[in-house]
């Protein structure tokens, strides 16, 4: 069984026990809650599409923990002006494990 969630503006492909980066969301760390946008639930034998979302799916996911991503550098530089800029971004994510999905 696998389901198609909306979590923090993005979509995510999510089984039973599958672990998943979004953006940061405010939650504590161990933290359980539903996930209320669920897109698409495929339980073996049937499959259900939302119009946009499905009501009475239920998707439990648990806040594993908060971090920084991988830095990212950027770079500005102008030819024949002796002007050149370094930038650098870390990007904040929350890990989620998906406890249980339920119809």
């Amino acid at each position: 069984m696998y389901a198609v969630i909306e979590v923090a503006g993005k979509q995510f492909s999510v089984e039973k026990g599958s672990k998943i980066r979004t953006e940061k969301i405010e939650r504590e760390a161990n933290d359980l809650f539903s996930v209320e946008k669920v897109l698409l639930i495929n339980d073996g034998q049937k499959v259900q599409i939302g119009q946009p979302y499905l009501n009475g799916v239920d998707v439990k996911a648990r806040v594993i923990c908060h971090g920084k991503g991988a830095k990212i550098v950027g770079m500005k530089y102008k030819n024949k002006t002796n002007y050149r800029r370094k930038y650098g971004h870390r990007q904040l994510f929350t890990a989620l494990q998906i406890e249980e999905i339920k119809l």
